[in-house]
C-alpha cells in the first residue's frame, strides 16, 4: 500500500489571487472499502509519506489523514483530496483503501477492531491560512511544494512565472511537489495552479523577490506570509492585528 498522506473529513453521525471558476467541486458519491490504522495515538509516525507534505500541522493537514491503497493514490495526483469515511456494517469488501491515523481512526472505530468495512465519500476540501508554496532545491532546480488547497485539494497541473520570465509549465516530481528547471533567484515568482476539478487559480508575485530555499509563503495575506521550517507563522499576530483594525477578514482566502 502506498503510504500517501491526504486530509479528509471525518462523518460522525500584496500578493494578488484571482481564479477562473469552472464548476465549484461536488461530493462523489458512496464507495464501499476497508480502514485500518497506524502511527500511533500521537500520530507521529504519519508524518512525511509519499505525498511531502512533512509536517502536517504547519502544512495545515493535522491528524486527520491516511494512507491510500496504490489504486487511489494514482502515482501522487490524490495528494491532498479529502473524504468522508464511515463505518458500514452491512458489507464486508475484500480491498483495503484507507490506513489511517489513529487518531482519525478512533472516531469512527475501536482500537482492537484492526481492520472494518467501510463507505466513503470524496468531498470539497474546507481549508484555512491560503495555499501555501514550499521552494526547495537548488539554482536552476526550483522543487515547490503546494499544500493546504480547498475545494478539490489535489492538483493537475501548475505552471510558474518570474518577473522577468514568460509562464513555464512544472513537471510532478513526486506527490504534492512540482518542479521548474529555470534559474529565478532573485525574481519574485507568481503561480498557475489548476485542480482536479478544472479550477485555474492564479497567485501573482505571491513570493518576492528575495526569496531563499527553504522558505514557504502562504496566500491568505499580503505580503505573504513567511513560515519557518518548525511551522512557526513569524507574522500572524501582526496581520491579524493590522486587518482587525482595518475592518478586513483576518483570513482573506480560507476556502480554496
Amino acid at each position: 500500500m502506498a503510504k500517501v498522506l491526504l486530509a479528509f473529513a471525518i462523518l460522525l453521525g500584496f500578493c494578488s489571487y484571482f481564479a477562473i471558476n469552472v464548476n465549484a467541486f461536488a461530493p462523489s458519491g458512496w464507495r464501499k472499502g476497508h480502514a485500518t490504522f497506524y502511527g500511533g495515538s500521537d500520530a507521529s509516525g504519519t508524518m512525511g509519506g509519499a505525498c511531502g507534505y512533512g509536517n502536517l500541522y504547519s502544512t495545515g493537514y493535522g491528524t486527520r489523514t491516511a494512507a491510500l491503497s496504490t489504486a487511489l493514490f494514482n502515482d501522487g495526483a490524490s495528494c491532498g483530496e479529502c473524504y468522508k469515511i464511515m463505518c458500514d456494517f452491512l458489507t464486508d469488501p475484500r480491498w483495503c483503501h484507507f490506513d489511517m491515523a489513529q487518531p482519525a481512526w478512533e472516531k469512527i472505530g475501536i482500537y482492537r477492531g484492526g481492520i472494518v468495512p467501510v463507505l466513503f465519500q470524496r468531498v470539497p476540501c474546507k481549508k484555512h491560512g491560503g495555499v501555501r508554496f514550499t521552494i526547495n532545491g537548488r539554482d536552476y532546480f526550483e522543487l515547490v511544494l503546494i499544500s493546504n488547497i480547498g475545494g478539490a485539494g489535489s492538483i493537475k497541473s501548475v505552471s510558474i512565472k518570474g518577473s522577468k520570465t514568460g509562464w513555464m509549465a512544472m513537471s510532478r516530481n513526486w506527490g504534492a511537489n512540482w518542479q521548474s528547471n529555470a534559474y529565478l533567484n532573485g525574481q519574485s515568482l507568481s503561480f498557475q495552479v489548476t485542480t482536479t476539478d478544472g479550477q485555474t487559480r492564479f497567485f501573482t508575485n505571491i513570493v518576492p523577490a528575495n526569496w531563499g530555499f527553504g522558505q514557504t509563503f502562504s496566500s491568505s495575506s499580503s505580503p505573504p506570509r513567511f513560515f519557518s521550517d518548525d511551522g512557526r507563522d513569524h507574522m500572524v499576530l501582526a496581520l491579524k492585528h493590522d486587518l482587525k483594525r482595518e475592518g478586513k477578514e483576518v483570513n482573506p482566502w480560507t476556502q480554496g
